[in-house]
C-alpha cells in the first residue's frame, strides 16, 4: 500500500459536497457543533481533533478508558474493574504519558497533580517535583499541596510562589482523606529530578499510601504551604525493593518542621484503610465511600462528563432526497446505509464498524494446524475485504473508528437539514403571502357584494312606497314670523 497509494474517494466526494453546499448558501450562520465521542468509540491511544489549537499531547484528547471504575474511586484497581487484561493495575505498572495513565484509571486529571473533591476526599496524587519543599523517602514522603502561584492569563504552570496556600479544594480533599484514613494511589513521574525513587521515564504506579498528618508551614520561597505526611500501606512490595511481601505497619517518622507548623491535623478515629492482623493484609476496615458520580444510562454520557459546549439535537428527520444524497456519498459497502461508526481499512474502503465485525464474526486471524499428532506453526487466515481482494488480517486489530469521517458525516447531515429547513421556510412564506393575497381579494369581493346588495335594498324600498294606494296629506301650518317695526 505504501508503494501504491490509493485516492480516498470518500474524502473527495465529501470535499465536493461541502463546496456545493457552501456555494448554495446552506449552513450559513450555523454554529459549529462538536459531537460527543463515546468511550467505546475512542481509539486506544490519545488523539487530536480539529478543536486542537496546537500540536502535541497538550491538546490531545483522551483515548478509551480501559477500566470500569468511576473517577472518584478510592483504593487499588482490582481485576474485576479491568476487563481488558483481567489483572487490574499492579504496582510497578508504567505509562508513557498522563493521558495513558488516565486510560488505566491510575490518575484521572490530565494536568493537576491531586485528584479529589473537597467534600469527598482525594483518590490519587502524582509526584512530579513541582515544589522544592517535597521530600521523598520511598516508603514515606512529604507532599506539598497545590496553589499559591499566579496562574492568571493563559499560564499553565508557574514555579514562583506568590501567596499562601490554604486548605481549600484539592488541599482540603487531602485533609479529609487524612481524617478518614482513605487509601491514596501514588504515581511517581520521571520529571521529579530530586527524588531517587522516581522512574527513569514516564510514570509508574507505586501502590497505596495513606495521609497520616497535614499542616501548614512557611516554605522555601517564604510563603505558607500545605504539607502532608504520607506513609505506604500496600500489600505488594515497592518497585525499588527486593522484598517479596508488602508493607507492615510502621511507626511514623519524626518530622522536624512540625515544631513550627500551624493548622496541624491528625486522625482521631480509626482509619478506613488499615492492616488486618487476622488476615495479615491491608484492606477496607470500614465500607468505602460511595461514588458521587452520576451513572450513565443506556450508554449516554453524564452531564458532568460532557466537554462539548455547543451541541444541537436533530429535531426533524432529513428529507428523503437529502438522505439519499448523503447515502450515496457516505454509504457503507455492506449495508448500503449511511456510515455509522465508520472504520477505514488499509485499502481505503469505509464500512460500518458493526457491519465489518459481523462479516468476520467467529473467525480469528490465525488458525492451528496439526499433522500426525504434531502441532505445526500457526497459519494466517485470509480475511478478504468485502469490497476488494485485499487481506485485512494484518491490520484487523488496528481498526479504529474514523473520528474525522464521523464528524464530517454529522456535519454534512446537519447542513443538509439546515438547507431543507430554509427551503421549507421559504416555501411556507410564499404560501402565506399567497394566502394573504387571496384573503384580501376575497374580502374586497365580499365588500363589493355587500355594497351592491345595499343599493338594491334601497331601490326596492322606494318602489314599495310608490305603490301605496292611500296617502294622507296634511296641510302645512303657517310659520310664525317675527314682527319687525
Amino acid at each position: 500500500m505504501a508503494n501504491q497509494p490509493r485516492i480516498n474517494l470518500t474524502l473527495v466526494s465529501a470535499i465536493r459536497m461541502a463546496k456545493m453546499l457552501k456555494s448554495s448558501g446552506a449552513g450559513e450562520g450555523s454554529s459549529q457543533v462538536y459531537e460527543y465521542v463515546h468511550n467505546q468509540d475512542r481509539p486506544d491511544k490519545a488523539y487530536t481533533t480539529e478543536r486542537a489549537k496546537r500540536k502535541g499531547m497538550a491538546n490531545a484528547a483522551s483515548g478509551r478508558i480501559f477500566v470500569t471504575i468511576p473517577a472518584d474511586h478510592f483504593g487499588p484497581i482490582l481485576a474485576e474493574n479491568e476487563p481488558v487484561r483481567n489483572r487490574g493495575v499492579l504496582v510497578g505498572d508504567t505509562w508513557g504519558s498522563r493521558l495513558e495513565c488516565r486510560q488505566w484509571g491510575g490518575h484521572f486529571p490530565p494536568i493537576t497533580g491531586i485528584a479529589g473533591q473537597q467534600n469527598h476526599g482525594a483518590q490519587s496524587v502524582i509526584l512530579s517535583g513541582g515544589y522544592k519543599d517535597d521530600e521523598d523517602h520511598g516508603e514515606w514522603f512529604l507532599y506539598t499541596g497545590s496553589g499559591g502561584r499566579d496562574l492568571s492569563g493563559n499560564k499553565r504552570t508557574n514555579k514562583i510562589q506568590s501567596f499562601d496556600q490554604e486548605f481549600k479544594s484539592a488541599n482540603e480533599a487531602l485533609r479529609l482523606s487524612c481524617r478518614k484514613g482513605y487509601p491514596l494511589r501514588v504515581i511517581r513521574c520521571a520529571k521529579d529530578k530530586h527524588s531517587s525513587y522516581a522512574p527513569v521515564k514516564g510514570l509508574r504506579y507505586d501502590g497505596i499510601y495513606r495521609v497520616e498528618k497535614c499542616w501548614r508551614n512557611v516554605g522555601v520561597q517564604g510563603f505558607k504551604v500545605c504539607r502532608y505526611l504520607m506513609l505506604r500501606c500496600d500489600n505488594a512490595p515497592a518497585p525499588w525493593t527486593s522484598d517479596v511481601h508488602g508493607d507492615c505497619p510502621r511507626p511514623l517518622p519524626a518530622i522536624k518542621e512540625l515544631e513550627r507548623a500551624s493548622d496541624i491535623t491528625e486522625r482521631k478515629e480509626s482509619p478506613s484503610w488499615d492492616f488486618d492482623e487476622a488476615d495479615g493484609c491491608w484492606k477496607w476496615m470500614k465500607p468505602p465511600p460511595m461514588s458521587r458520580k452520576k451513572e450513565k444510562k443506556n450508554g449516554e454520557p453524564s452531564a458532568a462528563s460532557r466537554k462539548i459546549v455547543r451541541r444541537t439535537v436533530n429535531k426533524k428527520p432529513l428529507s428523503e432526497a437529502a438522505r439519499k444524497r448523503i447515502q450515496k456519498e457516505f454509504g457503507c459497502k455492506i449495508c448500503s446505509d449511511v456510515l455509522y461508526q465508520p472504520v477505514t481499512t488499509a485499502c481505503g474502503h469505509n464500512f460500518c464498524k458493526l457491519c465489518l465485525v459481523g462479516v468476520f464474526a467467529g473467525r480469528s486471524t490465525l488458525r492451528e494446524r496439526n499433522a500426525g499428532g504434531r502441532n505445526l506453526r500457526f497459519k494466517k487466515n485470509v480475511m478478504k475485504c468485502p469490497a476488494c481482494p485485499n487481506d485485512l488480517a494484518d491490520d484487523w486489530y488496528d481498526l479504529e473508528v474514523n473520528i474525522e469521517l464521523k464528524n464530517l458525516i454529522a456535519k454534512q447531515m446537519r447542513e443538509c437539514e439546515n438547507f431543507s429547513s430554509a427551503f421549507e421556510k421559504r416555501t411556507m412564506d410564499e404560501d402565506s403571502s399567497e394566502d394573504c393575497e387571496n384573503f384580501s381579494s376575497a374580502f374586497e369581493k365580499r365588500t363589493m357584494d355587500e355594497d351592491s346588495s345595499e343599493d338594491l335594498s334601497g331601490n326596492s324600498d322606494n318602489e314599495e312606497g310608490s305603490e301605496d294606494d292611500e296617502v294622507e296629506l296634511k296641510p302645512e301650518k303657517p310659520s310664525k314670523q317675527r314682527k319687525t317695526n
